[in-house]
């Protein structure tokens, strides 16, 4: 295998993803990678990628690997960072016979991760899922007692300016399939037009859709500055002692955000802010629910989502996964049987009609006098 081209590096894969560009090769460092990472490389049209960690650790069957491979993104492992630590972004690499050249020069040699080998990998995770299952249900047990000041009132929610009173409210994550239930549920936003809520990335989500969101809530570290300049609202999401790292960089771009105190994830108090706040409706999209969405954030439990889950659950809607529900494709016998519900009453008024039926009677007349009936 032959592969030439510029190489961006970086050791967070989210910030790497803004700087690529279409035939790019990737250098990341990123051990498990995820589906969310990895489709956001598949977006950017790498050429492959290159990693300096486990891309399968088989600690669990992470989904990022096979993301990759369906969009046929070749992975290549280097043993250890410090093999490559002389390339530079933006050098020219090429990848010949699973030894890397930059510009023109030996590097090292990498493993390329053929499909086989990806699913031997994912064997071993998915035989390790047991274990891994009991020491998720021990943490997020473990923090639920740490946590639940979280859904019982002693964590002060606090106070906006946008009006949830009645309203339905879409709370969107950048998870899972976000784009393809985004499309699915759009007709919902058009026609009930719910108040908008990004956490982070969902709210490019939804600028890349169109929509302004009126909240853009989170930790500040995956969101566009465009997005949080267009919001119409800006929560810093801070740690209980008030510490909020994303603050600064709000602020730099000259908008007072409101500071919210609290554990948990991001797209928990998006839930709950909505809650608390007399959302008439909560409709929640690419979420996280399971031990792998978890597991991918480099989270040891779900007690936040947990509990919050059990306060909000009679207002909310879970739309991951929506897009599977129904495709939505238009079929020909759609068509055939419009036409066909038109034409019905159409005849029936044409019988009818006393012109009409005199006219059906002439016709019968000189039917007859022409086939001397």
């Amino acid at each position: 295998m032959y592969i030439k081209g510029k190489v961006k590096r970086d050791r967070v894969t989210k910030n790497l993803t803004k700087r690529l560009s279409a035939g790019d090769i990737a250098l990341i460092s990123h051990t498990d990678l995820d589906e969310v990472a990895a489709l956001s490389l598949v977006e950017k049209e790498v050429a492959c990628i290159i990693n300096t960690n486990e891309t399968i650790s088989g600690k669990y069957p992470n989904r990022g690997p096979e993301a990759l491979m369906k969009h046929n993104i070749p992975i290549f492992e280097v043993d250890g960072l410090e093999k490559v630590e002389a390339i530079e972004e933006n050098d020219l690499l090429e990848i010949r016979d699973n030894i890397i050249y930059c510009n023109g020069e030996e590097i090292t040699e990498c493993t390329y991760l053929t499909n086989e080998k990806i699913q031997a990998l994912l064997g071993v995770a998915f035989e390790n899922v047991e274990t891994e299952l009991d020491a998720f249900i021990e943490n997020t047990l473990e923090y639920a007692k740490k946590e639940k000041g979280l859904v019982t009132g002693s964590i002060k929610i606090p106070d906006v300016k946008t009006d949830f009173n009645g309203r339905h409210v879409l709370v969107v994550v950048r998870g899972q399939d976000y784009k393809r239930d985004l499309i699915t549920v759009k007709h919902y936003i058009d026609e009930i037009k719910p108040l908008l809520v990004g956490v982070d990335g969902g709210g490019d989500a939804l600028l890349e859709f169109g929509y302004t969101p009126d909240i853009v809530i989170g930790d500040m570290d995956s969101v566009s500055d465009k997005c949080l300049t267009t919001a119409k609202e800006v929560i810093v999401h801070a740690f209980k002692d008030g510490r909020a790292p994303g603050y600064e960089r709000v602020k730099d771009l000259g908008i007072e955000p409101i500071i919210y105190p609290s554990p948990g994830t991001s797209e928990d108090i998006a839930l709950l802010l909505a809650y608390e706040k007399n959302a008439d409706l909560i409709v929640a999209l690419g979420t996280h629910t399971n031990m792998i969405d978890f597991l991918e954030k480099g989270r040891p439990g779900m007690a936040s989502t947990f509990l919050t889950r059990l306060k909000v659950g009679d207002k909310l809607v879970d739309a991951r996964g929506v897009n599977k529900l129904y495709g939505g494709e238009f079929e020909p016998k759609y068509l055939v049987s419009i036409v066909l519900a038109a034409l019905i009453p159409i005849i029936v008024l044409t019988l009818i009609n006393p012109v009409t039926r005199s006219f059906i009677k002439l016709i019968k007349i000189r039917l007859r006098l022409l086939l001397q009936i």
